[in-house]
């Protein structure tokens, strides 16, 4: 059975033949470091979603550093680029603190992106560690979507609370505080509505739902987490600003790595938003999310 580096190197292959060969190409292609040798490594990456901010500092470190280091082949420039690309993806020590303490996790995002899935691998996740985890349908405008969660609650062993087709979200949010209390859970996973078309009541909603939270757990540790899908490139950067204006985002969980030609979204994501990716998925089994690792990261993308 593939090990998740291998899913993830696999995944990121049609990246890889995209990004690294093009990249490649400008390093054999170039005798001396020039301008034009930056101008169409710049390119490169922009082609490669790696987008126009993160490519812009890349750019910028690697021109500082090749001044530094007194480097003119241009060949011993992919070591340091590759070496910049995984710092700008580092994850900050302490990111996952929130999963050994008792904690809120609200799932935002687009429908269709991987949401409702990604929340029962969540839970999975957290359960394998030990954890008492309880999960709340906050999605109740689509039928389907409680129906998934309930599936997905099943496969992941840990209880489902929900309210009627239609309801009040608020009512529970309430609902599921009050199980978390009696049953003396540690995370509460929360899955909510996945539309943006009318973004004022998307932030009343997630407000009232936070009020709540405040009022019936006080003390307790919140994250905020967009599932964003590796797929859609530049989109997902636009989805994550839009749902950021309804939510204080803590990191990101991005799907469906396995096959797209997109995968440098990842680098530009994290360095337009500022927020990092805190779990990644490469396929649909309930252990097919885990939590980012930068360094596996770029060695699946860069690896030879």
């Amino acid at each position: 059975m593939a090990s998740f580096f291998e899913k993830l190197q696999q995944g990121l292959s049609k990246t890889r033949d995209g990004i690294v060969k093009g990249i490649d190409n400008v390093f054999s292609g170039y005798s001396s470091i020039d301008d034009d040798f930056y101008e169409e490594l710049e390119e490169t990456l922009i082609m490669g979603d790696i987008g126009i901010n993160a490519t812009s500092r890349i750019i910028d470190q690697l021109r500082e550093q090749v001044k530094e280091q007194h480097i003119s082949d241009p060949a011993k420039c992919k070591a340091l680029l590759i070496q910049d690309i995984w710092q700008q993806m580092k994850i900050e020590p302490g990111a996952y603190d929130f999963e050994d303490k008792k904690s809120v996790v609200f799932v935002i995002g687009v429908n269709g992106v991987g949401k409702t899935t990604s929340v029962g691998k969540l839970a999975a996740i957290f359960k394998k560690k030990g954890k008492k985890v309880i999960i709340a349908a906050a999605d109740t405008y689509r039928a389907a979507a409680t129906e998934q969660l309930a599936m997905w609650a099943d496969r992941a062993g840990c209880p489902l609370v929900t309210g009627k087709d239609g309801s009040d979200p608020a009512s529970v949010i309430y609902d599921a505080a009050a199980a978390f209390k009696a049953r003396d859970c540690d995370i509460l996973i929360v899955d909510t509505a996945g539309r943006l078309h009318n973004k004022k009541n998307l932030m009343e909603e997630l407000a009232k739902m936070n009020r709540i939270i405040d009022k019936e757990l006080p003390d307790i540790c919140r994250e905020n987490f967009i599932v964003l899908d590796g797929t859609t490139g530049q989109n997902a950067i636009m989805q994550a600003r839009e749902f950021g204006e309804a939510a204080s985002l803590t990191g990101i969980v991005l799907t469906k790595l396995d096959g797209t030609s997109k995968g440098g979204i990842a680098v530009a994501i994290v360095s337009e938003l500022g927020i990092p990716v805190k779990y990644v998925g490469v396929g649909e089994g309930l252990d097919d999310l885990e939590r980012f690792n930068s360094a596996e990261f770029v060695d699946a993308l860069f690896g030879e």
